[in-house]
């Protein structure tokens, strides 16, 4: 299964930790996620995502209840990097 790493700031780390929706949403297509903070305190935080299709990815972030999740959790989507495994 192909592995994406996603890069982004948020406007509290805190409050984008305990949002339970991402995992909600990344599962319904069968992705796994596991979480990352910047241990020097910056807003940055990270996610490794397992994904049995790369081409979902853009579709699970466009999704409306995916955008609704990002806003309630703060994250700031013009700031997001998305590498894909190789």
């Amino acid at each position: 299964m192909p592995t994406v790493l996603v890069f982004h700031e948020v406007d509290d780390v805190d409050v984008w930790k305990r949002g339970a929706g991402r995992s909600e949403i990344f599962a319904k297509h069968g992705v796994t996620v596991r979480t990352f903070t910047d241990p020097s305190g910056s807003n940055r935080v990270g996610l490794v995502l397992e994904v049995p299709d790369l081409n979902a990815v853009p579709e699970i972030l466009a999704d409306p209840d995916a955008a609704a999740d990002m806003q309630e959790d703060g994250v700031r989507p013009e700031t997001m990097v998305i590498l894909q495994e190789t």
